[in-house]
């Protein structure tokens, strides 16, 4: 897409370049406008998306942290989503989980916090907590984490935490083996998340036209592509032997927005070489 752009815009981009804190961009992710887009594309993403309104960059890294099967059947979903929209007070039972959790509003999204959390909370050792990171990871295949529930909760009740708290915890730490979500792997899906909604707003011919030339990815077929970026006033040409190439193509036309010229390879049934031969005749 930044080679399109570069072609047919005339303007030079790379991850460093594109301009953060687009409001318009975080309009459109707030719609749910995110055919495409990487990470924030399926029906549980676009279904999340309007009720958790992401508006900065820290929100992208939790939104698509939180819609994962580990903070799910953790049960942190719904408490973080009343917490934001303030519809539930956010309370911490010590200073200590306060440092970890206040970020995320007092839910444990992300593995480090969990980590964090047996160490501050339970008196587990950076080591131990490791070997809780380690069990997370493989305790479905396993077991292993069994006899960290004891510890665990032995360890809370010692510094004064209710059992309460403890039990949940625990719950989560299960919930997270099921692919919780290292929050600086977040960080890095979510400069790709931004970048992608970008593009999609500020060039959607070449942003559809990288996606087509891409297939097969994501969640949808080129049909869907291509009914969504007519839908973003992008004229789509259909495939023509005399112009089409074995890849989408963009050509001039008198408004800001290039067409989109579909390309020799969406012809169901018809390979490269042959394509190539056509193109070259």
């Amino acid at each position: 897409c930044f080679n399109l752009v570069a072609a047919h815009h005339g303007r030079t981009l790379s991850l460093e370049q594109v301009p953060a804190d687009d409001e318009a961009v975080y309009d459109m992710i707030c719609r749910a406008d995110t055919m495409g887009v990487f990470q924030v594309e399926s029906r549980a993403q676009m279904s999340m998306l309007p009720r958790l309104r992401p508006r900065h960059f820290y929100d992208l890294i939790i939104q698509i942290s939180i819609v994962r099967p580990g903070p799910i059947q953790g049960d942190m979903v719904h408490p973080y989503l009343r917490r934001r929209e303030g519809k539930e007070a956010v309370t911490y039972p010590s200073a200590e989980v306060k440092a970890v959790l206040e970020r995320t509003l007092g839910v444990p999204i992300f593995q480090e916090q969990v980590m964090q959390l047996v160490i501050v909370a339970a008196g587990f050792s950076p080591g131990e907590a490791d070997q809780v990171r380690r069990a997370m990871a493989a305790w479905k295949k396993r077991g292993g984490l069994g006899h960290f529930r004891k510890r665990l909760l032995d360890g809370m009740a010692a510094r004064g935490y209710a059992p309460e708290f403890a039990e949940r915890l625990y719950d989560q730490i299960c919930g997270f083996g099921d692919y919780g979500f290292p929050e600086s792997h977040a960080a890095s899906f979510a400069l790709l998340v931004y970048v992608s909604a970008w593009l999609k707003h500020h060039y959607p011919a070449a942003f559809t036209c990288a996606l087509l030339n891409s297939q097969p990815m994501g969640f949808y077929a080129p049909a869907q592509l291509v009914t969504d970026v007519r839908a973003h006033d992008v004229e789509v040409l259909p495939v023509d032997v005399r112009y089409s190439d074995w890849d989408c193509t963009l050509e001039p036309t008198d408004s800001a927005q290039p067409a989109l010229r579909l390309g020799l390879r969406l012809i169901k049934g018809l390979g490269q070489a042959v394509a190539l031969r056509i193109m070259h005749s």
